[in-house]
């Protein structure tokens, strides 16, 4: 599928382009079909130098075509390119991004400064691509040109695109997750060595209120011109756990239809997500897989399915106490965090909603 508007493709920029996301970002769009990346900026210390020179590359082999790349600052008159993804730490982000916004760029975020805002879209696009809805009201809010869009906590979107379909068929009521999740997503250098091999750290800062809140917005309606949160009730609990990457997600659910698992099943199987998204060209075919097999998902053999785009979901089961159990895994910096990005990007180029490349 060419682009749509135009076969030029969008030139687009990374701000964080130096840190793990910075990163992931860089590799998933060395190749895109419909954007061609011509700027990375990152922090002041990093700026005037080659990227080669200011980053420590952590994965695979870095792109030619990014290694002499200069990377600038993250101001709006140093960074051409009027969409950006930006994979800056939230201490920064709050300010960068709305400048950007101001300034008339599409900008793209990972941090979470922006997520929880009424008019800001949280969006996973298989799930709740309508919510794209709110850039019209934010943009008379505030007064801009550009906009921005958000995805979700990496451990959010595997529970979300997990549920997106029992939630849609039998509506929940209550939902109780534990998460393990992958050291990656903690960053570079992220938690040390000796913190976590053989370990499991029953605490990530922010990350249970982050679930718990974003959830209900991810399946919450778009009526109105506004979100209208997803009604039932969430309580998480959080762990790091010694695996590179995969957030996996214990699930106990009650709805208000009381599914079955054989009819929470036939669901999940069925479900293929919102049409404007089936020609992406980052959706996998399947962005939710169901496995019959006892012992998975698992992060070692499950969590690059779909090129790490799709999420696993497993053990789906009765439960004693609520009505549902199951498991969901998802590759947490790309479904997670970059690709879901380079995702959300997509579907506004799909629908017109970006600027003539």
């Amino acid at each position: 599928m060419t682009a749509p508007q135009d076969r030029r493709k969008w030139k687009v920029a990374v701000l964080g382009a130096t840190g793990a996301v910075g990163q992931t970002f860089i590799r998933l769009l060395a190749d895109h079909p419909w954007f061609e990346l011509t700027e990375v900026a990152a922090s002041e210390k990093s700026a005037g130098k080659p990227f080669a020179d200011a980053a420590r590359w952590l994965e695979g082999t870095m792109p030619d075509a990014v290694s002499q790349m200069q990377v600038k600052s993250c101001r709006p008159l140093e960074v051409d390119a009027d969409i950006v993804f930006s994979a800056l730490d939230s201490t920064v982000a709050g300010d960068v991004e709305r400048e950007f916004a101001q300034a008339g760029r599409f900008v793209l975020s990972n941090a979470k400064n922006f997520r929880m805002d009424p008019d800001v879209p949280l969006v996973i696009p298989e799930v709740n691509a309508d919510h794209l809805g709110l850039l019209e009201t934010q943009r008379a809010a505030r007064g801009w040109t550009g906009a921005i869009v958000t995805n979700a906590n990496c451990a959010a979107t595997v529970a979300a695109v997990a549920l997106a379909p029992l939630h849609e068929r039998f509506r929940l009521d209550r939902l109780f997750l534990t998460t393990m999740q992958a050291v990656s997503g903690a960053g570079y250098p992220g938690v040390a060595s000796l913190d976590i091999l053989g370990n499991v750290i029953p605490y990530i800062a922010e990350e249970e209120p982050k679930l718990e809140r974003e959830l209900l917005k991810l399946l919450g309606r778009f009526e109105n011109g506004a979100v209208a949160d997803g009604g039932f009730q969430v309580s998480a609990q959080t762990n790091r756990v010694a695996v590179e990457h995969g957030h996996t997600v214990c699930i106990t659910a009650s709805f208000h239809e009381h599914p079955t698992a054989e009819q929470a099943l036939a669901v999940l199987r069925e479900w293929k997500g919102a049409e404007s998204t089936w020609s992406l060209p980052s959706r996998p075919e399947h962005p939710l897989a169901v496995t019959d097999e006892a012992d998975r998902p698992q992060p070692r053999r499950d969590v690059n399915a779909g090129d790490g785009m799709t999420v696993t979901v497993g053990r789906v089961r009765e439960d004693r106490i609520l009505d549902l159990r199951m498991v969901a895994l998802g590759h947490n910096t790309i479904r997670g965090a970059a690709g879901g990005s380079v995702l959300n990007a997509e579907l506004l180029a799909a629908t017109g909603m970006l600027p003539p490349a």
